[in-house]
Parts: structure tokens; C-alpha cells; sequence
């Protein structure tokens, strides 16, 4: 029996925020299928070491340092990833965060903060699928467009209202794109880890919490940024190829909880 063939050797990616975290892992985990990659991220030097890993997997890697909060600036990203590779068969939007805001009850958020968090979230996301889009349009190959949303948008976003609207909204954005895309090809989805112990979000919860938090979990243990690469890859290769407009989950079960702890 022959081995199974994912259909991702030779293919060009693009993975946003894949400096550190969960886009790296994805980064990696593609470069492992046999793409190469162009890695954009605001911070250059852990850009640097990301690269790295995915030249260590064989495959061509070339980080492009970029602030996407500029909405110009996603498709001089998408230009450059051409440019670098020879087109864009496969982009992951991993661009996300809390933008600085800390968590706290909805009437307590301010316009500024709340205003911060969708521009990082949805518009950044929105910014990124439009260029993407155009140029696997104007390609006539197809192509497969990843979002990064959020478990979040699967229960109440408790003192994290913001974070967890504009994440739901990039689910409804996947579902619209992948009903007008699909003509041309072009599947879209959308991914959501667990709670994933990056070093961020390490940094910002206690150690009783996290305990917690894995015994509220079915599968018993945290995400940690492979889960959410390895289902990426699946998602993008051959075999997700019927699948699109979905909003997809690697979070070990936690969606299912009814006893998810307090801070």
C-alpha cells in the first residue's frame, strides 16, 4: 500500500504572526508537508529563528517583518509572497490578540480598548482574506485561505467580550467567503485552539488556574501550538478537500465543558 500523499509538496504558504506561538507551529508543520513559506510577523528577530526552523525542514522559508494594523500593508504582503515564491497556493491568518487589554466584565471595557481589539482581530483578518483572495483570483489555480479564530466564539467570552465578538465574526467572514470563493476554487476555513500555553499566555495565568482548567478540559491536558499546526495541514492538504466554510476546533474537548473556572 502506497503512503498517503497530502498533496502539499512544492505548494507556497503564507502563515501572519508566525514569529512565535501557534503561526510558528504552523509555519513548521507546513514546511513538514513540503511547502515553503513566507513567515510575516512584526518582530523581526523572533521572525529570525522561525525561519530557521522551517529552513531545517528542507523547504525554502523568507520572513517578512510587517505591521498588518496598516491595512495597506496586507497587500504589499501578499505582493511580496508571490514575488518570493512564484504565487500562494495556502494562507493562514494567525494575526490575533487582546491588544493589550485586560480582561474585565463588558461594562467595564472602554471604546478605546474594545476599539483596539477588533481592528487586531477582524479587521486585520479581513484585510489579509481580501488580498489573499485577489490574488488567487487573478492565479485561476484555487487555493485554500486558514483563519485563526477562537474557542471563545463557542461559549460566553467571559470579561473578554470584544476578543470574543470580533473572533465570531471572523467565523461569519470564513462562511461568506467560502460561499462566494468556491467558484473559483478557493476553499476558506476557520481553525480555533484550546487554551494554548504559549509564552504569553503562560505569563498571564497561575498555575492553580491552569490546574483547573485542565480538569474542566474531557481530554485532560492544555493546547499546545502543534495541535492547532497539525489540523491546519490536514484542513489545507488533499485530504480536507471537501471541506470548506467551516469553523474547526482543536481544543481538546473544552467546547463541551459546562464548568470552565473563574479566573
Amino acid at each position: 500500500m502506497s503512503p498517503i500523499n497530502l498533496g502539499l509538496e512544492g505548494k507556497r504558504a503564507l502563515v501572519t504572526g508566525a514569529a512565535v506561538g501557534i503561526g510558528r507551529g504552523i509555519a513548521v508543520w507546513l514546511a513538514r508537508a513540503g511547502c515553503d513559506v513566507v513567515l510575516a510577523d512584526k518582530d523581526a528577530a523572533a521572525l529570525e529563528g522561525a525561519c530557521g526552523d522551517v529552513e531545517a525542514e528542507g523547504v525554502k522559508a523568507r520572513g517578512v517583518t510587517v505591521d498588518l494594523r496598516v491595512e495597506e500593508n496586507a497587500t504589499t504582503l501578499i505582493e511580496t509572497t508571490i514575488e518570493a515564491l512564484g504565487g500562494m497556493d495556502v494562507a493562514v491568518n494567525n494575526v490575533g490578540s487582546l491588544a493589550g487589554a485586560q480582561p474585565a466584565p463588558f461594562v467595564d471595557q472602554d471604546g478605546d480598548s474594545m476599539r483596539d481589539v477588533v481592528e487586531q482581530n477582524l479587521f486585520v483578518t479581513a484585510w489579509c482574506c481580501r488580498a489573499e483572495a485577489n490574488a488567487m483570483i487573478s492565479a485561476a489555480s484555487g487555493g485554500v485561505i486558514v483563519n485563526v479564530s477562537s474557542g471563545e466564539t463557542t461559549r460566553p467570552a467571559l470579561d473578554l467580550a470584544a476578543y470574543g465578538a470580533a473572533k465570531a465574526a471572523i467565523n461569519h467572514l470564513t462562511e461568506t467567503m467560502a460561499a462566494e470563493l468556491g467558484p473559483h476554487g478557493i476553499r476558506v476555513l476557520a481553525v480555533a485552539p484550546g487554551t494554548t500555553l504559549t509564552p504569553s499566555v503562560s505569563a498571564a495565568l497561575n498555575e492553580d488556574y491552569v490546574a483547573r482548567l485542565v480538569e474542566s478540559i474531557p481530554l485532560r491536558r492544555m493546547s499546545e501550538p502543534d495541535d492547532l499546526a497539525r489540523l491546519v495541514v490536514a484542513l489545507a492538504s488533499d485530504l480536507g478537500r471537501g471541506v470548506t466554510g467551516q469553523l474547526v476546533l482543536s481544543d481538546n474537548g473544552a467546547h463541551l465543558s459546562r464548568n470552565r473556572p473563574s479566573r
